[in-house]
């Protein structure tokens, strides 16, 4: 099998945001929050630079005879990891393609690694169906392959045209269907909530009108009448923050993310540890949030005579803060820059 190797990025302009992602000079960020776990397809090669790669290793501590579950398999590279640390690992992603590809750079493991078709929100039912063994760790790194936003028939991106897609699986829901069918709040509510829009109502109300006209059909076609709209200001597309904000409804991002947390503990063996990698704000809000209320003994209010213990308490915070990648990692793989990752410890 041949692999491919990461180019070496040029010039990268870098964002203040945390949220924002970091594109070549010249070019303009299309969206926020993107990993670059890099695989591809006919149309767009194969190439893989998994993040924060040494901290996940460190934090994860692979032994031979330890158990994984890797929820975003991608393709493969913090599973290969894992692996050469002679742990046995389940890979589980929802994308077919990065499934076969995974499963062909992986296949020296031989049955130590097996790709699973699935949604990480839906691992606790993957595991009871599979009668997988509670696990010594599990990791999460969300957020949008490369390869996906490379590639113009996967309709992430507005750097060329593509149908209006979006969705990481098999899904029925596509971007094109909430654009020309949702209501006026339902959208301006993603718009606002999921792309953290300003212009959320002003941008609906164009979508409204210009859909009876022409339906929505490709990434230029909204993408185009956006900038249009609202005009260009520095050097950040005036159509990322709504392009972010279908692809994550399109996907249930967010509620994903909500169930795997609610069930993430009962699959840990006690002393497994929980990794996970996000690239906004609002999916590091609630990993925050969930693992410190997770790992609080007590509770406290002002009506309480005295702290109360906390019925939810199952972890121990491993890191205080997330952790963010390097300057070395950084000056190598600059979409790595919002990157952190957060771990606990299963009590």
């Amino acid at each position: 099998m041949r692999l491919f190797s990461a180019p070496v990025p040029p010039d990268f302009w870098v964002s203040s945001s945390f949220n924002s992602w970091l594109l070549p000079s010249g070019a303009a960020p299309e969206m926020e929050g993107l990993a670059i776990h890099a695989e591809g397809n006919e149309k767009t090669p194969f190439y893989h630079e998994p993040v924060l790669l040494d901290e996940v290793v460190e934090h994860l501590a692979p032994v031979e005879g330890n158990f994984f579950i890797d929820g975003t398999l991608g393709g493969g590279g913090h599973t290969e990891a894992l692996l050469r640390g002679n742990a046995t690992v389940k890979g589980i992603d929802r994308d077919a393609q990065a499934r076969a590809y995974a499963s062909e750079r992986l296949r020296e493991f031989g049955d130590r690694f097996e790709a699973v078709a699935g949604r990480f929100g839906e691992m606790a039912r993957l595991a009871s169906e599979n009668d997988w063994p509670k696990a010594d760790g599990i990791l999460l790194d969300i957020g949008v392959s490369s390869w996906q936003i490379d590639a113009a028939e996967r309709g992430f991106s507005f750097r060329s045209d593509g149908p209006l897609d979006m969705r990481m699986g098999e899904s029925e829901l596509t971007a094109a269907d909430i654009v020309n069918q949702w209501g006026e709040d339902e959208l301006a509510k993603i718009f606002r909530e999921f792309g953290e829009e300003k212009s959320a109502w002003r941008i609906t109300q164009w979508i409204i009108e210009a859909r009876v006209l022409k339906p929505f059909e490709t990434t230029l076609q909204l993408a185009d009448g956006i900038e249009n709209l609202l005009g260009r200001r520095g050097r950040i597309h005036p159509a990322t923050k709504v392009f972010q904000a279908l692809r994550m409804a399109v996907n249930d991002e967010l509620g994903e993310l909500a169930r795997f947390l609610e069930s993430a503990a009962d699959l840990l063996k006690p002393g497994g540890r929980l990794g996970i990698i996000t690239f906004h704000s609002l999916e590091d809000r609630m990993v925050k949030q969930h693992f410190r209320d997770a790992s609080r003994t007590e509770l406290d209010r002002p009506e309480w005579p005295t702290p109360r213990p906390n019925p939810d308490y199952r972890y121990q915070l491993l890191t205080r803060k997330g952790v963010a990648p390097g300057g070395v990692e950084v000056e190598r793989n600059a979409r790595s820059r919002s990157s952190r990752l957060r771990v606990v410890e299963r009590i």
